[in-house]
């Protein structure tokens, strides 16, 4: 049985060998050579234009190394100040994606792991606040950006004359990403200029990577111009079952929404600048006449609620919603009237000034809602007004929308949202792989592009090779320590907040 229990084991090893295959606990990773002539033609093409390409992605990759021990310093101290004082500051809404790359066999062999640092609005963190439905994008981009860092420095080898030995994929946990295998013979001989080329191609390629995505979506209405047509509303494309604005009389998918109370609506971004506005503001108020305000309104037990606001309306009514008002003799009446009735046709205003017109006495009602909570309308013709009572971030995080409307009916509505969607994430990625990799860190690539820059500038100076090492050394500690200071703490801001 032990016999042939080891038979089927070297079987198995052998199966994986045969297709570049390699199998350990929480890696998984497969090495081929299928695509080196492909990498070789690449590498061979005009290369004057590859010498410069690569000779610009230097400069960058080591301007990139120092930029990115001040932006984890500025990060770590931000996060120490916000741990301090516990008082997030509002203007602190970015967040700085940690990309570790691991060493190992031939150049590099890289596993990514992102997590939040220092941030009020922490995002892109799988399990703790990455919607499930953003899954597909987050691993997509994450293994788009690896393929691409990595091609970088596949072709910048075969430009300086490295042997490339194969190219490969791998997942690490449930991580992708990408490596190529180089001959480190090869990588010794040349100069550490060209050494510097081939290190730095990779930050470089993803910051060309995340230049790309961010003129793409910037030129994706002209782009999709033909197709879609943009700057008339707001386009329905999903409602959560559980949204407040799911309903007969709510929003539904194809709706074009037009306005926010008096806030116009062009874009997605116009709808998230219009309910931010709604939601630091105090709630506006509706031109109501007297007569009106008399013929509507039906007596009613005032009340507080526990927050301290007013509550009129003791019928549990749908419909009717308790407003609050001032004459010349009291500044505090209520009354509780029909809201749709009230809203529609009227006028919105701040104070009674606004609603003064053609000498016909009128008031100025507000809802009396709770603290947070607004009642905005809104319009999407040819169907009747919506009326959501609630939490304005309510709305925005259950109603899913676009800005591109299909000028055919056969067009897909979720296209340009894929697309845009798409390239935010890679943006966000691929930018963050070519900030973290250049940290000079042990294991990132930051180390090599440091090592070598010393080798390049430092030869004349300080003349004993132990001497420069021991420099290199001495900074690779002080980096480790900055990157791994800002992944614990962002760790614990995500985790334990």
């Amino acid at each position: 049985v032990l016999q042939s229990s080891n038979s089927l084991k070297a079987s198995y090893e052998d199966w994986l060998l045969t297709y570049g295959l390699s199998v350990s606990p929480f890696h998984m990773r497969w090495q081929t050579a299928l695509f080196n002539r492909q990498f070789y033609s690449w590498g061979r093409w005009k290369p004057k234009f590859l010498y410069l390409w690569f000779s610009v992605g230097m400069v960058f990759g080591i301007v990139a190394m120092f930029g990115s021990v001040i932006l984890l310093g500025k990060t770590l101290l931000q996060t120490l100040t916000q741990m301090l004082t516990e008082a997030p500051s509002a203007h602190n809404d970015r967040m700085l994606q940690v990309v570790v790359s691991v060493l190992s066999k031939g150049l590099y062999l890289r596993a990514v792991i992102c997590c939040a640092m220092t941030s009020t609005m922490r995002k892109l963190v799988p399990g703790v606040n990455l919607p499930v439905s953003q899954l597909t994008y987050f691993f997509s981009a994450i293994l788009l950006s690896g393929v691409i860092h990595e091609v970088g420095h596949g072709v910048a080898a075969i430009r300086e004359q490295v042997r490339f030995n194969g190219f490969g994929i791998f997942i690490f946990i449930v991580y992708p990403g990408a490596f190529v295998d180089l001959f480190t013979t090869h990588l010794q001989l040349i100069s550490p200029v060209q050494q510097l080329r081939i290190f730095c191609a990779g930050v470089w390629h993803n910051f060309v990577l995340g230049v790309a995505s961010f003129v793409v979506l910037f030129l994706l209405p002209a782009i999709l111009f033909p197709f879609y047509y943009t700057g008339v509303g707001a386009l329905v494309t999903e409602v959560a079952e559980d949204s407040p604005a799911n309903g007969p009389r709510g929003l539904f998918v194809g709706d074009l929404v037009t306005n926010l109370q008096d806030c116009p609506v062009y874009n997605v971004e116009d709808w998230n600048s219009c309910l931010g506005d709604i939601s630091e503001k105090s709630q506006v108020g509706y031109c109501v006449s007297a007569a009106t305000l008399q013929q509507l309104s039906f007596p009613a037990r005032v009340y507080r609620r526990l927050d301290g606001t007013v509550e009129c309306c003791s019928n549990n009514s749908l419909t009717d919603i308790c407003f609050s008002y001032s004459n010349k003799l009291d500044s505090h009446l209520y009354a509780c009237l029909p809201a749709r009735k009230v809203i529609e046709a009227s006028k919105v205003c701040r104070t009674n000034t606004d609603c003064q017109k053609d000498f016909v006495p009128s008031f100025c009602v507000t809802p009396s809602l709770e603290n947070q909570t607004r009642l905005i309308r809104v319009k999407h013709p040819p169907h009747i007004d919506m009326l959501y009572v609630g939490h304005p971030m309510h709305l925005q995080y259950t109603v899913s929308l676009s800005s591109f409307v299909p000028r055919q009916n056969f067009l897909s509505m979720d296209l340009p949202v894929v697309i845009e969607t798409f390239c935010k994430y890679l943006i966000s990625l691929s930018g963050a792989l070519a900030v973290i990799n250049a940290v000079p860190c042990f294991a990132l690539d930051g180390q090599w592009i440091l090592n070598s820059f010393l080798e390049a500038t430092l030869s004349s100076l300080i003349v004993e090779k132990q001497n420069r090492e021991l420099v290199g050394f001495l900074i690779l500690l002080a980096g480790s320590a900055l990157l791994a200071a800002n992944v614990a703490l962002g760790l614990w801001m995500v985790t334990a907040r």
